[in-house]
C-alpha cells in the first residue's frame, strides 16, 4: 500500500537519480578513501568526512526519502543491494522505507531541526564575523596543537596574535567556538552553548549553513539522498570559503587566500558570505518542510 505522502517513481526515474547522485559525490568520497589508504590528508575536503559523521560508503549509496515509492525489478535489487536491507520494505514491485524503523528519537530530532530551521529563517543574518573563528583556533597555540600544522600560516604567530587582539569576534556557532584556544575565548563577545543553539544560530554563519549537511545525515535515511547530496555540495562550498579566509597558506592546494586581515579581504569575505547565505535559504526551507513531515510520520 502506498501512503498519501508517497510518490511512485518508475525504475527509469529513480535509477537516473541514483546515477546522478553517485556521479556528484563519488569524486569526493573516492578521493578521501584513497588518501586515507595512503596516509595523506587534505586540509579542506577531509573535514567533510572527519567532522561530519556520514561515512563515504553511506554517502555514495543512494537512498529514497520517506516520500518515495520505487518500482523495482530483480535486476535493480541486485544493482542496489543496500535497498534490500533493514531500512526498506517491498510490497509487490514497490519499495519504500519501512515506517516501522522510524523511532521516536528520530521524530524528536526532526522536530528540533525543523524548529532550528524556522528560527534561523526568521532571524536576521549577521555578516560581520569575517571568518575569524579559524584565527581564534590557532591564537597562541603551540605549533603541535595547530590542527593543520602540516601547512604554514600566512603570518608569524606574533602578527597573527596582534591581528586577533585588534578584532571584535562575534562567533554565534557553538561547534566553532568550542575549538577556540583558551586564550582566544575571552575575545568572543557571544557565548554560544549547546543549550542555546536554537536561540543563537543565524543564517549569516558559514557553519550554520554547512551544518544543513550534518542535520540531513543525522536524519538518514528518511531525508533521502537527493537532499543529502545538495547539502553535501553546499557544505563543500562553505568549507572552501572557510579555509580560504583562514590563516593557513593553502595556495599550493589551489586555494587563493581571502586576506581578512585587510579591509579589502574583509569586504571580499563579507560578499562571499552573503551570497553563500542566500544560496542556503532554499535548502533550509526544504529541510524544514521535510523535518516537519518526518516528525509527524
Amino acid at each position: 500500500m502506498i501512503h498519501s505522502h508517497h510518490s511512485q517513481l518508475s525504475n527509469e526515474i529513480w535509477t537516473a537519480r541514483a546515477a546522478k547522485h553517485i556521479a556528484l559525490v563519488a569524486p569526493f568520497t573516492d578521493a578521501f578513501v584513497k588518501r586515507r589508504g595512503l596516509g595523506l590528508r587534505h586540509p579542506v575536503h577531509d573535514f567533510l568526512f572527519t567532522y561530519y559523521s556520514c561515512s563515504p560508503t553511506k554517502l555514495k549509496q543512494w537512498m529514497p526519502s520517506y516520500a518515495d515509492a520505487l518500482m523495482v525489478s530483480s535486476q535493480t535489487r541486485e544493482e542496489y543491494p543496500w535497498l534490500s536491507d533493514y531500512w526498506c520494505q517491498t510490497k509487490g514491485e514497490l519499495l519504500t522505507l519501512n515506517p516501522e524503523r522510524m523511532h521516536a528519537n528520530m521524530r524528536s530530532l526532526a522536530q528540533f531541526v525543523a524548529d532550528m530551521c524556522m528560527n534561523i529563517l526568521k532571524r536576521p543574518p549577521r555578516f560581520r564575523c569575517f571568518g575569524l573563528h579559524e584565527w581564534a583556533m590557532v591564537y597562541k597555540a603551540s605549533p603541535e596543537a595547530i590542527r593543520h600544522n602540516g601547512h604554514r600560516l600566512r603570518m608569524s604567530p606574533e602578527a597573527l596574535a596582534t591581528f586577533v587582539e585588534s578584532q571584535t569576534i562575534c562567533c554565534s556557532h557553538y561547534d566553532a567556538y568550542r575549538f577556540f584556544t583558551d586564550e582566544a575565548r575571552p575575545f568572543n563577545i557571544l557565548n554560544p552553548a549547546l543549550e542555546t543553539r536554537l536561540q543563537m544560530e543565524q543564517g549569516g554563519c558559514l557553519h550554520a549553513n554547512m551544518d544543513l549537511y550534518k542535520w540531513a545525515t543525522k536524519l538518514w535515511p528518511w531525508v533521502g539522498s537527493d537532499f543529502i547530496a545538495k547539502a553535501f555540495m553546499l557544505a563543500l562550498e562553505g568549507r572552501e570559503l572557510d579555509m580560504r579566509a583562514s590563516p593557513y597558506d593553502l595556495t599550493d592546494e589551489g586555494y587563493a587566500p581571502i586576506c581578512v586581515e585587510t579591509e579589502e579581504g574583509r569586504s571580499q569575505y563579507q560578499e562571499a558570505q552573503r551570497l553563500y547565505a542566500e544560496r542556503s535559504i532554499p535548502l533550509r526551507e526544504e529541510l524544514r518542510t521535510i523535518c516537519e513531515i518526518i516528525a509527524s510520520i
